[in-house]
């Protein structure tokens, strides 16, 4: 018979609502985006999209909507952040949850997306189960529109839920123990009204299986101000009378809630202030806090999620006092503007979660606070910050700073107004620049000087040229499209600059080019052929006066072209430009060719002919390499990206032969075999055939006279003592295998204190068995230069340092697959160790290097090449230079 009664109930509960909105039952999709939690006595919604309207569902069929009005009743509240995020809270202990025994509450809500005329609008539909238990003797709740008191009914009284009963006559009769409500008073007022009265005043009111429910707005008319602990609080306190046949039975509920009046700003810090004892809520003095927790959102946050966010909470003898930094993670900003001012807010929902038993009593309370806090408005007034350099030619302007919620719409100049867009196809390139953190933006824009919105004044007397740039940026913030705007006047002034000089002159064999900049500091940077005079070039090519400088480049270099090639010159040409190093434009050019007499073409005596080709500037897909004489079986003796080199006799490579009266010509021709020449064309039309004929002449009948001498050798040749390279190099292996080293890319090589370092030293461009390399001396540095100090000794005079408590181990090199020449090679062994001076920083660079000498090994001739430790400095020594960094163990070994 009670779930008879029950269901009757719970029908007429959504009587009125459904007739009100008059929504028929419809199946809709469930999505996964939108995110559902428990959170104790709440149940909490991240929704992304924005939503047009929300709805209750009840048995999969019934929709009712969530006005306002009714959300506050009922226990529901909304959240939105300026980028659209919404989040959804409702009370366990909502009108349109599922409640089964008070254990398990199942909740389904509805949101209706914007859609269009065309469409009907999308709909999403989510549903959450929440089991909560075990219920405290009285639970508080607090949030952003209402407050609720939830107080455990009378052992063995079941109550029903009463809230609306418009539709049927209100069925006013007991489940189990045949009481009923009847009245309930407000305090201090006394009022006294009936159930319906209550519900029409938007006082909720209800029954669940073990509890009593009441909900209120926090500006309800029975609600009062109560000062608790210097805290102004909200306060809603009732009696609900119950009736049986003789017997009238009362239950007390009362809730309290903070105001905004508890908090206290300044620009850097939120300070909450909340009573420790609630004094509304305590029949004594006497009673122990259990528990103290805080969060957002309604969400807790351990110890460790609040010290990352510097969240902190102190309890005293009389408050509870939350600090939270402004611009905390966990809040955001949010965009206003005042009298074309622009003004930011932060707010945050903190959450104060408290359990507390009284002495007396011996009930527990369990109290939360969902606080959502607003910081006064605060002046951010946009700053437009100039990177403007004159000398590109570019007004550079950014202006910030900005929340996400704030988009620039439009542009005014003095002569127009241009949208974003617009200044982007007119070359003035607007960006939005977000911070690393993407809570903050600014904008970025480029004017260049020479656009007709740029406006410009010349001062001859001064030698100047100012240039100034007038605009108003049209900004809105979303989602109000509240419109303000910043003005602001930029000015750059730019020297007029007196363009250089350039001369040029030839002489045999070089290029001799003049820039004279007149006394002025070189603004510019010069290009020579392709390639920028960069510090290398011009050490090697560049001549310095007091106001101009001189580059001196052979013909031949890659930096000139060549124009044209004759029998016995060549035509080079070499081209120089000045750039602005801002922009890349061309503040003067010049180019200077010139022929220069150079023999391509040398005829011997015996029958040789040599003929150099030269790749010029008509031909730039040539590839020099490819070019043959006339028989294409004979090309170059030697080519590369310019020239190709011919060695060939006058009776080979298809030369042919002439008889000119008295003279005997010969003539060949070098150019492309045919099939390249074919393959060249193709793909580049334009480009001209190349074809450089070559000829030698002889006369003929015409006799050499060679005369020579010879006389008896005295003695057998032998070799004496000379001067040459030879190449050593040192490498640390990985291990004492010495199979593997560390490569140039490894360097600085991190070792800790006393771990060993494998050396190998070998000479590498000798195969003469004879020779031996001895390691004469080898020391370390603290720095690069192997003369600087302090220095420590590692081997002297081909021997170990006697004063080094870790001395150097030698190891024997054996012939393998790698070393054909041990004598070539020598292995040392060296403790990892830090300079005395340098042990207080506890890590560092340490060089190595060394002196090695060369010896004859079948000819010892004392000193180091007698294998003993003696001093003998007469030798040639060569020098290699090493170096690690120094990394000390964990438990720091010091020296």
């Amino acid at each position: 018979m009670g779930s008879a009664i029950e269901a009757i109930f719970i029908l007429k509960l959504f009587c009125l609502l459904m007739a009100a909105v008059g929504i028929q039952a419809q199946q809709t999709p469930s999505i996964n985006d939108l995110n559902a939690e428990c959170l104790g006595n709440v149940i909490r919604l991240s929704v992304a999209p924005l939503f047009e309207d929300v709805d209750a569902v009840f048995n999969d069929t019934q929709i009712i909507n969530l006005t306002p009005g009714l959300a506050t009743q009922c226990g529901f509240s909304f959240k939105f952040d300026p980028m659209g995020n919404a989040m959804f809270f409702a009370s366990l202990q909502n009108c349109f949850s599922q409640n089964m025994d008070d254990k398990m509450f199942s909740l389904v809500m509805q949101f209706r997306l914007p859609g269009n005329h065309m469409t009907e609008d999308p709909v999403y539909r989510v549903g959450k189960t929440c089991s909560y238990t075990p219920w405290t003797s009285r639970e508080i709740l607090c949030d952003r529109n209402y407050m609720e008191a939830s107080e455990m009914a009378l052992n063995n009284v079941r109550l029903l839920t009463i809230l609306f009963n418009s539709c049927f006559h209100f069925l006013r009769q007991a489940v189990a123990s045949g009481y009923k409500m009847t009245a309930v008073v407000f305090s201090p007022s006394k009022n006294v009204m009936n159930v319906d009265e209550v519900q029409r005043k938007g006082y909720a009111i209800a029954n669940t299986p073990t509890r009593l429910v009441l909900r209120s707005p926090h500006n309800a008319e029975e609600t009062y101000l109560q000062n608790v602990a210097g805290v102004p609080m909200r306060v809603l306190s009732t009696s609900t009378f119950f009736e049986q046949k003789w017997l009238v039975t009362r239950v007390d509920a009362t809730a309290v809630c903070p105001t905004p009046e508890a908090v206290a700003f300044t620009p850097e810090v939120i300070t909450w202030y909340m009573p420790k004892h609630i004094d509304p809520l305590f029949s004594s003095d006497a009673f122990t806090m259990l528990e103290v927790y805080m969060g957002i959102d309604a969400k807790r946050l351990d110890t460790e999620e609040m010290a990352a966010r510097n969240y902190s909470v102190l309890v005293t003898e009389a408050h509870i006092i939350v600090e939270i930094p402004v611009g905390a993670v966990g809040g955001y900003f949010k965009s206003h503007i005042q009298d074309d001012q622009y003004f930011v807010t932060y707010t945050i929902e903190p959450m104060l979660e408290l359990l507390w038993i009284e002495d007396v009593a011996h009930e527990n309370t369990s109290y939360k606070v969902l606080f959502p806090i607003t910081t006064p408005p605060m002046a951010r007034p946009p700053q437009v910050r100039n990177y403007t350099v004159p000398e590109q030619a570019v007004f550079v302007l950014e202006l910030g700073t900005f929340n996400l919620d704030v988009e620039l719409l439009n542009i005014t100049f003095p002569t127009m107004v241009l949208t974003v867009a617009e200044c982007n196809a007119r070359g003035f390139n607007v960006q939005e620049q977000r911070s690393p953190d993407n809570t903050l933006k600014t904008f970025r824009m480029e004017v260049p000087f020479s656009d007709p919105v740029v406006f410009k004044e010349r001062r001859a007397e001064q030698g100047v040229t100012t240039f100034t740039l007038q605009l108003i940026y049209g900004l809105v913030i979303f989602p109000e499209y509240a419109p303000f705007s910043h003005s602001a006047v930029v000015d750059a002034v730019l020297l007029d600059i007196v363009p250089p000089s350039v001369t040029g002159n030839c002489d045999q064999e070089n290029f001799h080019i003049t820039v004279d900049y007149r006394n002025q500091e070189p603004f510019f940077v010069v290009l020579v052929g392709k390639r920028l005079l960069n510090h290398e070039f011009a050490q090697q090519y560049l001549t310095e006066g007091d106001t101009d400088f001189t580059i001196t480049l052979p013909f031949s270099s890659p930096d000139a072209v060549f124009e044209s090639v004759h029998s016995s010159s060549v035509r080079s040409r070499l081209d120089v430009a000045l750039l602005n190093p801002y922009n890349n434009m061309t503040i003067k050019y010049f180019s200077l060719a010139c022929s220069f007499l150079k023999t391509l073409t040398e005829c011997f005596s015996n029958g040789t002919m040599t003929a150099l080709a030269v790749k010029v500037e008509s031909a730039p897909g040539l590839n020099p390499g490819q070019l043959t004489l006339s028989d294409p079986a004979c090309g170059p003796t030697y080519s590369d990206d310019r020239f190709a080199y011919f060695h060939f006799t006058v009776n080979s490579c298809g030369t042919t032969r002439k008889f000119i009266n008295n003279v005997m010509l010969y003539e060949n021709e070098i150019s492309l075999p045919d099939e390249l020449e074919v393959k060249l064309n193709a793909t580049t039309s334009s480009e001209e055939e190349y074809q450089l004929k070559v000829s030698c002449y002889y006369v003929a009948n015409i006799t050499r006279t060679l005369a020579f001498l010879t006389r008896p050798r005295d003695n057998e040749p032998f070799a004496e003592t000379g001067t040459g390279r030879l190449m050593v190099r040192m490498r640390l292996a990985q291990d004492a295998s010495y199979n593997t080293f560390h490569q140039e890319e490894d360097y600085p090589v991190v070792r800790y204190l006393r771990q060993p370092l494998h050396f190998e030293v070998e000479l590498t461009t000798s195969s003469d068995p004879k020779v031996a390399l001895v390691l004469d001396h080898c020391w370390a540095t603290l720095n690069e230069d192997r003369d600087s100090r302090p220095r420590w000794n590692l081997i002297i005079n081909g021997c170990e340092n006697p004063e080094d408590p870790y001395r150097v181990v030698f190891h024997p090199v054996e012939v393998d697959a790698r070393v054909h020449f041990p004598s070539h090679v020598k292995r040392f062994e060296v403790y990892m160790f830090s300079f005395a001076e340098d042990a207080v920083e506890q890590s560092g660079q340490v060089f190595v290097h060394c002196d090695v000498v060369i010896c004859d090994a079948s000819s010892p001739t004392g000193g180091p090449c007698s294998g003993q430790c003696v001093n003998q400095d007469n030798l040639k020594r060569g020098r290699s230079c090493f170096i690690m960094e120094l990394n000390h163990p964990p438990e720091g070994d010091k020296c």
